[in-house]
């Protein structure tokens, strides 16, 4: 309790400032800056933004189980945005629109762990969001010009669990993943799992993007034994064209994971030369299966390598100069840091200490720069860009800061020494992330702790109470704890991009919409009978749709587009047909189109679903079924 309430001391004095008179900063009094009375260096008015004031950065969480992608502004922590990708959302519509349920398909849920930005030259370019679904083995792709889900490609061929996930290369060449379960190859082939060593296999994968349209598909896969393969990360710099993943169950246990995978003191790293296996493919050395050309490491050397890393590890990372890679694992008290220049020469002359399958096992000794005591239960390591590193300690529920190589001999001599702070966190950190760590010039201002469990830090609200994240300030020699707010389940990983970064349309230019069923004048709508088959062309503009009467027949198909002609920025409509299970929403210079097979029979009114005018009320119309009996007498 003495550690919770020295945390909480600076908010609660925060907070104490602001309800006192006449405590503005210099320079920071006015109508105009209500609610900004408190000190100038206080945690409170370092992550305060004014109303009518913008953030600095926006934050992209993973929405775990919900399939969706949340949106934060830091420093504020406020929550702006829900973009959703794998699941419905009736808030903007989406899955109910012909083209977004194309892109779900027959799946009604998604598991988000892992977002990653895209990249060129090795800093975020601001263009795409790329996402992974760990339950249904696919992969999104959000267009930060709109926060819309673009692309969903999956589910991935040869590849079950796709959580080690989504790893962007230098130059967004590739989204690299890696399965974090095997299966019998090819997919739908049953074996005993009690022959899970011999019959089962894991799955590297390098899924290409198309460097204009962002367009993704599966360029080639690696095989691998039935490991299950966790977090990754890409290389830069020196590193540049390797890319890095941990598995904790080398063991290669198939029950009771708990016990029978933690046996060994040390997992397997895969370290993967994705320029090799580009090549390779090239080569043609490559077997085809279900349309994928796939790669047997041990038959084409120096496409995969092995290198023991700490036991049950989770999280391994590359440093911002590309030189320094490091790997932790949750049952023991260390941070490996591993010299990528060491791993290189390793590689050269052959020091392994083993094969396995085929595959180079790289000696720890030959790459190893050191073992920091972080403390206990690492997981997760980012980066400032200032020389310092961050690792999350799940068990300890804490962030460690510490230095990075090169090191004096005085600290080579003992470790201990380049570990400079740790702060507590409430409580069992999973992720953190550090806006930028994983390119070449992290931001290093802002350090945001995931923690998975909050424990009454919030007004109860039942049993299944929100996930904690925490914001710590980096600046300083000490880390500081600045902030708090919660989210609803599951936040895995984030990222952090500059709000200048991008600068999303607020409306779709007429010019701009090629949807060969948009009109954008009533005189161009109307219903066009073939058939059974229905077509409708609508428009909506404040406060009425037209036509605002469409009239069919029991067992006709209703196709309706519609178009919302604004151009103006926030003026979205919404079509909710009452009893049809329809929730359309159209931004600005949007067209979208529902298919409805018409069942019932009745008249039932559609209106506006997103508030839109002084008159939005009024903006409505029917839906008139005929029974088919009737149609049939006249």
């Amino acid at each position: 309790m003495k550690l919770i309430s020295s945390l909480l001391a600076p908010a609660v004095a925060a907070a104490a400032l602001v309800a006192l008179p006449g405590c503005n900063p210099p320079g920071k009094s006015g109508a105009g800056d209500a609610g900004k009375s408190v000190a100038a260096n206080s945690a409170a008015a370092r992550t305060w933004v004014a109303p009518g004031q913008k953030d600095e950065f926006y934050l992209f969480y993973s929405g775990g189980h919900s399939g969706q992608v949340y949106v934060a502004g830091l420093p504020s922590m406020r929550h702006l945005a829900t973009i959703p990708v794998f699941g419905r959302y009736p808030g903007t519509g989406y899955g109910y629109d012909e083209a977004s349920k194309a892109m779900l398909g027959d799946y009604t849920w998604g598991d988000v762990h892992h977002p990653g930005l895209s990249k060129k030259d090795g800093l975020y370019d601001g263009r795409w969001l790329f996402v992974n679904d760990n339950a249904n083995n696919r992969i999104a792709r959000i267009d930060l010009r709109d926060f819309k889900t673009k692309q969903i490609l999956g589910p991935i061929p040869n590849s079950m669990g796709n959580h080690g996930s989504s790893f962007v290369t230098d130059n967004t060449e590739y989204v690299l993943v890696a399965t974090r379960f095997s299966v019998p190859l090819p997919k739908g082939r049953y074996a005993d799992p009690a022959n899970y060593e011999k019959e089962f296999n894991g799955m590297v994968s390098g899924i290409k993007v198309d460097p204009t349209s962002g367009t993704m598909k599966v360029g080639w896969q690696i095989i691998t034994p039935p490991f299950d393969w966790d977090l990754g990360s890409t290389g830069k710099g020196p590193s540049e064209g390797w890319a890095f993943w941990t598995s904790y169950n080398t063991e290669m246990a198939h029950d009771n994971l708990e016990a029978n995978a933690s046996q060994k003191d040390r997992d397997y790293a895969a370290i993967v030369n994705w320029k090799a296996a580009e090549a390779a493919v090239n080569a043609g050395q490559t077997t085809m299966l279900d349309g994928v050309a796939v790669i047997d490491p041990a038959k084409t050397p120096g496409v995969l390598y092995y290198l023991p890393v700490p036991k049950s590890p989770h999280g391994i990372d590359v440093d911002p100069t590309g030189r320094w890679v490091v790997a932790a694992g949750k049952l023991q008290p260390v941070a490996s840091v591993f010299d990528f220049e060491k791993l290189q020469a390793a590689i050269a002359k052959k020091d392994f200490e083993s094969e396995f399958r085929g595959v180079p096992v790289i000696r720890y000794d030959a790459a190893l720069e050191g073992e920091v005591p972080v403390g206990l239960g690492p997981l997760h390591t980012q980066y400032d860009g200032a020389g310092n590193a961050y690792t999350s300690l799940f068990i300890e529920s804490a962030v460690a800061k510490w230095k990075m190589p090169p090191w004096s001999a005085d600290e080579r001599a003992d470790l201990n020494k380049v570990v400079l702070d740790k702060i507590a966190v409430h409580y069992n950190i999973g992720h953190l992330v550090v806006g930028g760590s994983d390119t070449k010039k992290p931001y290093g201002k802002y350090l945001v702790a995931m923690n998975k469990l909050s424990k009454g830090r919030h007004l109860s609200v039942g049993p299944s109470q929100p996930e904690d994240s925490e914001l710590i300030d980096i600046t300083g020699k000490k880390m500081e704890l600045i902030y708090e707010a919660f989210t609803e389940p599951e936040p895995h990983f984030a990222q952090i991009l500059k709000a200048d970064a991008i600068s999303p349309i607020e409306v779709y230019p007429k010019a701009e919409n090629d949807d060969p069923n948009a009109v954008w004048d009533a005189k161009d709508t109307g219903a066009t009978r073939r058939g059974n088959v229905v077509e409708v062309k609508m428009i909506a503009i404040r406060s009425h749709f037209t036509p605002d009467r469409i009239d069919v027949n029991e067992g006709d198909e209703l196709v309706l587009h519609v178009t919302n002609v604004e151009q103006t920025p926030d003026m979205i409509h919404g079509l909710g047909i009452v009893e049809q299970n329809v929730n359309l929403v159209i931004d600005p210079g949007e067209t979208k189109t529902v298919r409805i097979k018409m069942t019932k029979t009745g008249v039932f009114p559609f209106y506006c679903t997103n508030f839109c005018s002084a008159l939005h009320q009024e903006m409505q119309g029917y839906l008139a079924v005929k029974p088919a009996v009737a149609v049939a007498t006249q």
